[in-house]
């Protein structure tokens, strides 16, 4: 069983811990230098809030975001990290983080989100294609109009 839920300062030991995972997967293993402190620090002055999926108390998977503003768009919610855990990766754990995402962003007014992908990320690119994301060049920003 997957729960999704709101991240507590409870959860940040994990959620740093996906983060650097993520860094290693994208070949950036010394990228990471925002400590865990860092992170209850910011967490606590509510510069980022978190979803998590948990699998029997675990935390597998995550997405951590904030709300940003874009001068001809307006209201966006910023998709910072999205991870799931190796091990729990290809059972429907992203989807069920992301569209919580996706619904959070409706709730707070968004016109849109807006995240990035490495080009060469092509699973990841594949699931965003399925919520017709569209993609620029390079370090590919995406949006998802909603």
């Amino acid at each position: 069983m997957i729960t999704v839920r709101t991240a507590e300062k409870k959860d940040l030991a994990a959620i740093h811990a996906l983060v650097v995972e993520l860094a290693v997967y994208e070949n950036e293993p010394d990228a990471v230098t925002a400590t865990l402190q860092d992170y209850e620090t910011d967490f606590e002055a509510d510069f980022f809030r978190a979803f998590v999926a948990e699998s029997d108390g675990k935390v597998v998977g995550m997405a951590l975001y904030y709300t940003a503003y874009s001068t001809w768009k307006g209201r966006m919610l910023y998709l910072e990290d999205f991870v799931v855990t190796q091990s729990h990766r290809r059972q429907g754990i992203g989807e069920l983080i992301f569209e919580r995402v996706i619904e959070e962003a409706r709730n707070i007014g968004a016109n849109r989100m807006k995240w990035q992908v490495l080009d060469w990320n092509k699973p990841a690119i594949k699931f965003y294609e399925k919520y017709k994301a569209e993609f620029d060049e390079g370090w590919l920003n995406v949006n998802l109009m909603l």
